[in-house]
């Protein structure tokens, strides 16, 4: 699962990564929470045919999935991940899988080491970064959903798999990551289906993420300062990881 991350690059920074047309700046964000309004990143209309400018654009939806068909949201679950490996078949993201895929650039995420209630011990947060720095554009679906009175509001979700054998001491889940030379495929629509793009919602390589253990101040929505990602020492040491095949992801969407 994916609950909480952040987003601290700066917009020119990011515009040349991820070759957005036109980006709005935006302040360092060091604490983003679900039904928060978060950045995502869509295919454009395509530029002239010889041409080398950006054409993907950046909007703003908010972070909780709502399906199309839902008819009131307050009696909707809170859909803030789906799983990679049902989303296909899943009602409540079959249609965004074949026709809203986005990117969601990040500069990394907060996860939590919660041991058994039986130990007794504390649970640890963890700022996951990419290990050589920059951002980082995890896989992410968008659906626009419409009232009866006619307003609409854009929503998405973060696309997770199972984690691998770095994460998985922290938890058995972590967000899908789409590469730089697959940004175009994945947020292409009109000719790739979502079979021909399941190859890509699979972990990252075990290296890519460092885990640094922080304060449980991430914990509160209303910290939002730089000092989130100050290193803490450990209290005890993790397990080792575990090699054990990642499950099927068929228990639940998250």
């Amino acid at each position: 699962m994916c609950g909480r991350y952040a987003l601290t690059i700066s917009p020119e920074e990011l515009k040349e990564v991820l070759g957005i047309l036109d980006l709005e700046d935006f302040p360092a964000r060091f604490n983003i929470a679900p039904t928060q309004p978060i950045l995502v990143v869509v295919s454009g209309e395509g530029q002239e045919r010889g041409s080398n400018l950006p054409d993907r654009r950046a909007l703003l939806v908010r972070w909780g999935f709502t399906p199309g068909w839902v008819k009131d949201p307050k009696a909707f679950p809170l859909l803030i991940n789906a799983r990679s490996e049902t989303a296909i078949g899943k009602a409540s993201f079959r249609a965004a899988m074949r026709h809203r895929r986005v990117l969601i650039p990040a500069s990394g995420f907060y996860e939590w080491h919660r041991p058994s209630k039986q130990s007794g011990e504390k649970s640890q947060a963890y700022w996951i970064k990419p290990r050589h720095g920059g951002v980082v554009a995890f896989a992410g679906l968008m659906e626009t959903w419409s009232s009866a009175d006619g307003s609409e509001v854009d929503t998405g979700a973060i696309l997770t798999t199972s984690a691998n054998a770095a994460i998985s001491p922290i938890h058995d889940r972590m967000p899908v990551v789409i590469k730089p030379e697959d940004f175009t495929r994945w947020l292409d629509c009109k000719t790739q289906e979502p079979r021909e793009v399941a190859d890509l919602m699979r972990p990252v390589e075990e290296d890519f993420f460092e885990a640094i253990p922080v304060s449980d101040k991430v914990n509160k929505v209303a910290n939002m300062g730089e000092d989130l990602q100050t290193p803490v020492p450990l209290e005890k040491p993790l397990p080792p990881a575990d090699k054990k095949k990642p499950d099927d992801g068929q228990l639940s969407f998250f």
